[in-house]
């Protein structure tokens, strides 16, 4: 049964990186003030801490 919870855990987390990385590339895509250059940075940083530098996004803009 732990597992199992620590299975649900898990893939609850997964899911939310994955919509607030989708989140930020939306947005970031979006936004027609970064250059090409800028956008890809952005957009690397969103798979890796998308939370964090969705936070650190909007303190930029």
């Amino acid at each position: 049964m732990t597992e199992l919870i620590v299975y649900a855990v898990i893939f609850l987390l997964l899911i939310a990186h994955a919509l607030m990385a989708g989140k930020m590339y939306r947005t970031v895509h979006e936004d027609t003030n970064l250059s090409f250059k800028e956008k890809n940075d952005w957009k690397l940083k969103a798979l890796i801490f998308p939370a964090y530098y969705w936070g650190k996004y909007k303190e930029n803009r």
